[in-house]
């Protein structure tokens, strides 16, 4: 069989109305009728981008359910083109999830709980948020898979390294990274950029980061979404504000990456296993 070579893919950075779920709806109807204008194969939103971040007690008031209409919604208006955005699943009274839902052609075709919720510096999701235990893969097209990680699952290398294994062609980045959140000290803006190359070079994995850019509270999240090809290089990259780029995946590139530096092929995954049991 023979697939598309080319994958059109895009990155909608925008800021999130804190709470307000309607609102932020409107924003991404815009930014999805944009995307289809474009013709791109897959859009991604930031995390949390339907309800916002520091939500504290609020992540009552805005959890759904995963078949909430409002989703359904916006995955009527995806069309053709799967989209990714950030909210907050209910799954039970009382079992809240960061969670992202994969839309297209009016359904939800996945679900993705983040795995790894972070408590340090400003961050304290373990305080509001239940763990995910899976990880999640979508057909975009035929031939051409993407698996979403979620923000803070990007800084356990071990996720990272599993989520690849099935050897996804596209891996979807959905963060919210505000400046000095994890302390003075530690540029996201800098490290973001250094994490996000590091694993797209070596395994041979084109990524695609959305943040969002602006003020929500006391921080500033600083943009800087961008996609990445299977080399690491930079295809595109937002500027400061709101807006959305794209970029050309090229399924011939990511062949030839992998072919290059089969990290993936040669993984030795039993031996992995047999070194890490016994720990925590």
């Amino acid at each position: 069989m023979h697939y598309q070579d080319h994958l059109q893919v895009g990155s909608a950075q925008i800021n999130t109305v804190l709470g307000d779920v309607d609102a932020n709806l409107d924003t991404h109807r815009r930014h999805i009728r944009e995307a289809r204008a474009r013709a791109l194969d897959l859009l991604v939103f930031p995390e949390l981008s339907l309800t916002g971040y520091a939500l504290g007690p609020r992540v009552l008031d805005v959890a759904c359910p995963r078949h909430d209409p409002r989703l359904l919604e916006l995955a009527r208006h995806a069309g053709d083109m799967q989209v990714i955005v950030g909210f907050v699943e209910e799954a039970s009274p009382g079992e809240y999830y960061n969670a992202l839902a994969t839309l297209h052609a009016g359904e939800i075709v996945a679900i993705h709980r983040k795995l790894n919720l972070p408590t340090y510096g400003g961050l304290e999701e373990g305080k509001w948020f239940t763990h995910g235990e899976t990880l999640t893969s979508t057909e975009v097209r035929p031939g051409w898979t993407a698996t979403s990680l979620i923000c803070a699952d990007l800084w356990n290398p071990a996720l990272v390294h599993a989520a690849l294994l099935p050897r996804p062609s596209v891996l979807c980045a959905p963060i919210n990274s505000a400046s000095a959140i994890v302390s003075e000290t530690f540029s996201n803006e800098a490290n973001w950029a250094l994490n996000l190359r590091f694993y797209a070079m070596t395994y041979g994995t084109p990524v695609v980061m959305a943040n969002r850019y602006g003020p929500e509270g006391d921080h500033h999240f600083w943009g800087g979404s961008r996609i990445l090809d299977p080399r690491g290089e930079t295809l595109a990259e937002a500027e400061a504000g709101e807006g959305l780029i794209d970029a050309t995946l090229s399924r011939t590139a990511i062949a030839r990456a992998r072919f290059e530096l089969p990290t993936l092929r040669d993984a030795d995954t039993p031996l992995i296993r047999r070194l890490m049991d016994g720990y925590r």
